[in-house]
């Protein structure tokens, strides 16, 4: 806990808003290339947009050299529209058009639907390449560390079934060169096990279908900026390791997909205490901030936070108990419980960190609009994406234009 007695730039802003710590956000990029250089150095990084698309965002990551890694049609113009000439095109739900574009310019595609081999066979052009996005029973390799757990994941073909056999073949009988293998797989605990498992599936793959792969992808999912957890040379090494059983850096490229690992870490959300009350149940603290942005899905239990005082804490109760709640109307708009602390009062300010992934691309236009962003770089702040307001939200609507009552 803190108390602001030194005045800076930072207390000018306006909150609720989220900061991105440009010094921290680099680090994971130094850190990621620095791993693949060391372990396997033909490489592609492919940023996922779905983690945070904001402009500024994957601005960094185009100049840091890394493709964009986009899952539809409107993530596919995002990157065209902000100067990505290289694109990982992946998912389901790609747009028949923008596939198209993404085969006859040369980008990498991962097909994951059968409608997708249909698309590729209308295409009038002679070595086309594409990869495979593989679905496999990992849980059986990794118990109780998937995702999808014992249902199994809804995306790519099948090996047990034998839906992955078929479109190779398909494909291979229609002169069309399957060049990669796309492994993402959804994990709970992130671990290196994980990986290790996709870099011997991979292998086994290459082997069993009798396949001529130029890439790997192993997709996302990593740990990023977390103390006493596994870091980005810990999952590099680990899949290396495995690859070079039966690849080598010369004839294979690996491609990795991170989102949270590289924007989790350097995103903070501030917000400001605007009402406290007591009730015969709680302290409650009442925030300018919610839930909802930094915790859309509402699954987290717990947060990387700091309380800012306003002001020395001397002459302040030492309260048991306080429920610092948003500004939503809903009643589990609760972010966490301070206990044994000081009193909050209005102006304080509350600090969650390591909160950028998924959070602006899935916080809800609820009662408030989008908050501001501001970039903190050598201890100065800008805004990188203005708070929406009325005017923002009604863009491109069309209102009723009838007589009011």
């Amino acid at each position: 806990m803190k108390d602001r007695r030194e005045q800076n730039d930072y207390y000018n802003l306006i909150t609720p808003c989220y900061v991105i710590h440009n010094d921290i956000l680099q680090d994971g990029i130094d850190l990621l290339k620095t791993s693949l250089d060391k372990y396997w150095n033909n490489y592609i990084v492919g940023y996922s947009f779905k983690t945070n698309s904001l402009p500024y965002v994957i601005g960094v990551m185009r100049n840091a050299g890394f493709h964009a890694e986009v899952v539809s049609e409107d993530e596919y113009l995002l990157a065209c529209k902000y100067g990505f000439r290289n694109i990982i095109y992946n998912g389901p739900v790609k747009g028949r058009e923008t596939f198209r574009d993404a085969i006859l310019s040369g980008q990498i595609v991962n097909i994951d639907s059968k409608r997708e081999v249909e698309w590729l066979k209308e295409i009038d052009r002679d070595n086309i390449s594409v990869g495979i996005r593989v679905n496999f029973d990992i849980e059986a390799l990794c118990p109780g560390e998937t995702s999808a757990g014992d249902e199994g994941s809804r995306f790519g073909f099948s090996v047990e079934s034998g839906e992955l056999a078929c479109v190779i073949d398909e494909l291979v009988s229609n002169g069309i060169n399957v060049i990669g293998l796309h492994l993402h797989v959804g994990t709970k605990n992130r671990s290196v096990k994980v990986y290790r498992e996709l870099a011997r599936a991979a292998c086994r793959l290459k082997r069993d279908y009798k396949l001529n792969l130029r890439y790997i992808d192993v997709g996302g999912g990593y740990f990023g900026g977390m103390e006493n957890k596994p870091k980005f040379p810990d999952y590099v090494q680990a899949i290396a390791e495995e690859l070079h059983k039966e690849f080598t850096p010369d004839g294979l490229t690996l491609i990795m997909e991170p989102g949270t690992s590289l924007i989790t870490p350097p995103v903070e959300y501030i917000t400001t205490v605007v009402d406290t009350k007591r009730t015969y149940a709680n302290n409650l603290v009442t925030v300018d901030g919610s839930r909802i942005d930094v915790d859309p899905l509402h699954k987290k239990t717990s947060y990387f936070s700091s309380i800012e005082y306003n002001e020395p804490t001397d002459n302040r109760e030492i309260l048991d108990k306080q429920v610092i709640c948003g500004f939503t109307c809903m009643e589990d708009d609760r972010l966490f419980t301070v206990n044994n602390e000081a009193e909050l009062r209005l102006g304080d300010r509350i600090r969650l960190s390591k909160v950028g992934g998924y959070t602006m691309c899935l916080t809800p236009l609820f009662i408030r609009y989008f908050p501001a962003v501001y970039l903190e770089q050598n201890s100065g702040y800008s805004v990188i994406r203005e708070a929406w307001g009325v005017e923002e939200y009604s863009r491109k609507c069309t209102s009723y234009e009838g007589e009011i009552d």
